[in-house]
């Protein structure tokens, strides 16, 4: 379907394709990230270190340190490292979930027209107040998580290279927050891995089925009649009345 309306035909499998071509695509670029650190000093400078011993190589010891912790060294910094690594790590991140929303939302629509239908849990109702159906609550949490997630990672990515000056401590609280979006990520993606596994063919409730249902019910006689005699189009309450009421 394009622009929602039936078009040239396409499989399930084509269109599943696409999804995991955007993410292998991302992931690349994800796993390219350089993670840097730095060691010189509180101006970038190493001005107190080489004041105390100025015959070392503060430069190649400063690096080699660094490169100890599995991190890149960066060698041009002010008093602390500019983030900017942070913010493409963030804006990759960013850019993946995104692509997850887009396929949470196709996937919600295709349960919508009956393209798929979703395993029943056995112990679970479908829906809190209506059992007759089975929500699909894994791919609406997870694009709850996933917009959670990337309103920080935006934030992230746009707050965190800008310093006045030398420092300040405006990027203090925000990187302590750094594993925030990351956790709403992880469950967006357990719950869309959850959603994924969900996903079938399934069953088609016929009237037969309803009436063996109805007629197994412990109840009386007449309200038997009275549930066998519903339909759908009897089934609404007084929406009537409450469409026009002013």
């Amino acid at each position: 379907r394009t622009h929602g309306q039936p078009a040239s035909p396409t499989t399930v499998g084509k269109e599943m394709r696409v999804f995991a071509s955007r993410l292998e695509n991302q992931l690349d670029q994800l796993k390219s990230i350089s993670i840097k650190g730095k060691l010189s000093g509180a101006v970038g400078n190493f001005n107190a270190l080489y004041s105390a011993y100025p015959e070392i190589d503060w430069p190649v010891i400063a690096q080699e340190f660094v490169e100890s912790l599995e991190l890149d060294y960066n060698p041009i910094t002010t008093q602390t490292e500019p983030h900017d690594y942070i913010a493409e790590y963030s804006h990759s991140l960013q850019r993946i979930n995104s692509i997850l929303l887009d396929l949470c939302r196709d996937i919600w629509g295709y349960i919508s027209i009956g393209y798929f239908t979703q395993k029943i849990v056995d112990k679970e109702v479908g829906s809190s107040a209506m059992p007759h159906k089975v929500n699909p609550i894994d791919f609406e949490n997870a694009e709850g998580n996933l917009g959670i997630a990337n309103s920080l990672f935006s934030h992230f990515g746009d707050k965190l290279p800008v310093s006045r000056w030398q420092r300040d401590l405006s990027d203090s609280t925000v990187l302590r927050n750094l594993g925030v979006p990351i956790g709403h990520s992880l469950i967006s993606y357990q719950s869309i891995t959850t959603g994924l596994d969900k996903l079938t063919r399934g069953a088609t409730v016929s009237s037969s089925r309803i009436v063996d249902f109805v007629s197994g019910l412990d109840l009386p006689d007449e309200e038997k009649r009275k549930l066998l005699a519903m339909t759908p189009q009897s089934y609404i309450g007084i929406a009537s009345s409450l469409a026009r009421k002013e």
